[in-house]
């Protein structure tokens, strides 16, 4: 039995995700377009005992290769070639949204219409023909709701019978007679001259009066379009000499007059705009005073719910990693297998992975306010902040968002900004956002001295990312990126309830890569970093003497000024240049986070013995000596109140240090695979280098005024 293949196609923020997700559930896997860094989600379902396969194109106004995105999406609909194209509309925009489908119909696809969002469409006063509608289009039209099983049966029925019985409505189309004949007389013209094009003739004709430097290149290459684009020419003249505009603006003009009779004849809007739910919530969420309190807020209580949910999960993960890696050094017995198994593999990975559920409950709750309709609001809300202070719009907040869960997607978001200047400036202060990779370190250093109000600490570094990023935009226009933006304008979504199945999707798709992250990676340079503190042979393991030792000895005085010289943290902050999570991964191979808490080196390191001695005044901050016997009575008591790997970094940090580590982690530069994308998205060597260097800086400055300061201030 063949396959179906469709494609959803649609604007932004219509739901074509939702019913993809709804669809394909766990059976997708996302990926980039061949030469593209744009998303690439595919999935198969079966319905009826016929396999559907289903691509998510990305979401577009409108074909015209203005961006990447629109360029993947037509390229996949010509070379391609799906059974059916999904087209999902929003149906409270559905004269905008029409637009997208009017430039599909043109290429000849197979097009049914999904009509989504109807209740909200409804709220607004809109009546919508879908009878009328599909008669005029010759498509049809299915009203659906992508957040449930509305309409689903219908539209299923009709893809699999459309997909055998093609709809290809060329003729339906009408431009006017002045634009309608200049096209007839270039396709009458390509017909004759050249043979073997994968589109309708007639679009290629739309295409090259419209100037679009794709398709002119594809006629210049086949050698035989000389006399095709020479017409095209005659004819862009003509129009510039009767109208006083040129051809692309007539042919843009002609669609909109198309889509307007449509919805004149299918459509019945009210006589005055009614204000809907959204409209009203907007009015409080995005108010001038109050959006970014409650968008602090928000963020506020994202945090708390995190770690509250997920640290005692957390725990239990810890207990598992403790006892297995008790029963493998009790059946191996101590030699150089048990400490890789151990000490490299447990401890490596396994101080990663127990932060797991923070982690996924983040994406979660994250997930649940994308699909509501609210990080848009973020943006708009930030807009206001960022173009009087900065010169940049809330488009670029948009990245930094992204920028919460990987730098990586956040700065290849950068590119729907326009201007250059924006792009590059954006990409380089989106590294500051607190990405996933950096909550172990908040979680661990968290858990260690600040129990009671992590929450707030973690919310505070999130906070602490977004203020410097401004800052340092601030600084950057006005110096190497002089000049103001473009005017910010973004269609905002309307609210809805997300689904909890779309939500576990998303965070799925986003934790996922966290767990081959530590699978890959993370398991790879835990070995380095295990072969590194077990050499040269004969030392202890991970002391001073090893070769880690010697690095973190060697470079330790670096940061002793920040309040973190010990060698343990700094060989941490080194091998925490290839992926953020490896810091955490470091001090589990050093101090054995498999073992079962009362280990050798989490002993002797919470009480000062090792042989990377901490003295007490380190310790306590260079505090009186009174206080400084209270502090090593402390630690002493430490192992039994924290056993292992919580009492071994109670030993290297205080709080304040702790503090202005975590602080360091934050704004330190970027990991290899962030710093590769803007190599990437830059095609130069230059702005990665330059964003290594200047985030170095500024994070050594921002840790050593809170450190310093915070010494001060008393703390």
């Amino acid at each position: 039995m063949d396959k179906i293949r469709i494609a959803l196609a649609g604007n932004p923020n219509v739901g074509k995700s939702t019913l993809f997700n709804r669809w394909t559930g766990m059976r997708q896997h996302v990926g980039n377009w061949p030469g593209k860094t744009v998303e690439k989600k595919e999935g198969t379902f079966h319905y009826n005992q016929q396999e559907i396969e289903v691509v998510d194109l990305p979401g577009n106004y409108s074909l015209t290769a203005y961006s990447v995105e629109e360029v993947v999406s037509r390229d996949y609909i010509v070379h391609e070639k799906p059974d059916v194209i999904v087209n999902v509309i929003d149906a409270a925009n559905i004269e905008r949204n029409l637009y997208l489908t009017v430039q599909m119909m043109e290429l000849g696809a197979n097009v049914v219409l999904a009509l989504n969002m109807n209740k909200f469409a409804f709220e607004k006063g809109l009546k919508i023909n879908k009878n009328q509608l599909s008669q005029l289009l010759g498509v049809p039209v299915i009203e659906i709701e992508a957040v449930d099983d509305t309409g689903s049966e219908q539209l299923l029925q009709t893809i699999i019978k459309v997909s055998k019985s093609p709809n290809i409505v060329l003729g339906r189309l009408e431009y006017g007679n002045e634009v309608s004949e200049h096209v007839e007389q270039i396709k009458n013209i390509i017909d004759q001259d050249i043979s073997g094009l994968e589109a309708p003739s007639s679009w290629i004709a739309l295409k090259l009066m419209e100037d679009d430097p794709e398709i002119i290149k594809k006629i210049e290459e086949t050698g035989k379009g000389q006399r095709v684009i020479g017409e095209v020419k005659k004819i862009q003249r003509h129009f510039n000499d009767v109208f006083g505009d040129d051809a692309d603006a007539a042919i843009t003009d002609a669609r909109y007059g198309f889509i307007a009779g449509l919805v004149s004849e299918s459509v019945k809007k009210p006589k005055i705009d009614k204000i809907t739910r959204s409209d009203l919530i907007d009015r409080i969420v995005t108010h001038k005073y109050l959006g970014i309190p409650i968008f602090l807020l928000i963020m506020w209580l994202t945090f708390q719910i995190t770690f509250t949910v997920g640290d005692p999960l957390g725990g239990y993960i810890e207990e598992a990693f403790a006892l297995l890696g008790e029963t493998i050094s009790a059946n191996l017995g101590e030699g150089f297998l048990t400490s890789f198994i151990v000490d490299g593999i447990i401890g490596g990975v396994g101080g990663v992975l127990v932060f797991v559920p923070i982690i996924f409950i983040l994406f979660l709750i994250l997930s649940l306010l994308e699909d509501s309709g609210y990080l848009a609001r973020a943006a708009f809300v930030m807009d206001r902040f960022m173009h009087k202070l900065v010169g940049l719009h809330g488009k670029s907040f948009i990245p930094m968002i992204l920028g919460f869960g990987c730098a990586v997607p956040g700065i290849m978001a950068t590119r729907t900004l326009e201007n250059e200047r924006d792009r590059f400036l954006t990409m380089l202060i989106v590294p500051f956002m607190s990405c996933s990779a950096r909550l172990p370190v908040y979680a661990l250093l968290g858990a260690a001295f600040f129990s009671v109000y992590q929450g707030w600490v973690i919310f505070s570094l999130y906070i602490l990312g977004i203020v410097v990023a401004i800052i340092m935009a601030a600084i950057f226009k006005k110096t190497i990126f002089k000049g103001m933006s473009a005017p910010f304008v973004m269609e905002l979504p309307p609210y809805r309830i997300p689904t909890a199945k779309g939500a576990i999707i998303h965070m799925w798709e986003r934790g996922v890569l966290f767990l081959k992250k530590a699978g890959t990676l993370i398991l790879a340079l835990s070995v380095v970093i295990w072969a590194l503190s077990s050499l040269p042979v004969g030392v202890e393991y991970a002391s001073q003497e090893s070769i880690t030792g010697q690095i973190g000895t060697v470079l330790s005085p670096v940061f002793e000024p920040l309040g973190f010289g010990e060698w343990q943290a700094t060989v941490a902050i080194i091998y925490g240049f290839v992926a953020k999570e490896v810091v955490v991964s470091t001090f589990g191979i050093i101090y054995g986070v498999g073992e079962d808490g009362s280990g050798e080196n989490a002993e002797e390191t919470a009480t000062g013995e090792s042989s990377g001695e901490i003295s007490n005044e380190q310790a306590s901050g260079e505090a009186s000596s009174e206080s400084v016997d209270e502090t090593a009575s402390d630690e002493e008591v430490a192992p039994e109140e924290n056993p292992g790997f919580i009492a071994a970094i109670q030993g290297v940090f205080t709080p304040l240090s702790a503090y202005a580590y975590m602080v360091f982690v934050l704004l330190y530069i970027p990991c290899l695979a962030t710093l590769a994308t803007i190599r990437r998205e830059t095609n130069s060597w230059k702005w990665p280098a330059f964003a290594a260097g200047y985030t170095f800086a500024v994070a050594y400055v921002v840790s050593l005024v809170v450190y310093q300061g915070g010494l001060l201030l008393g703390f």
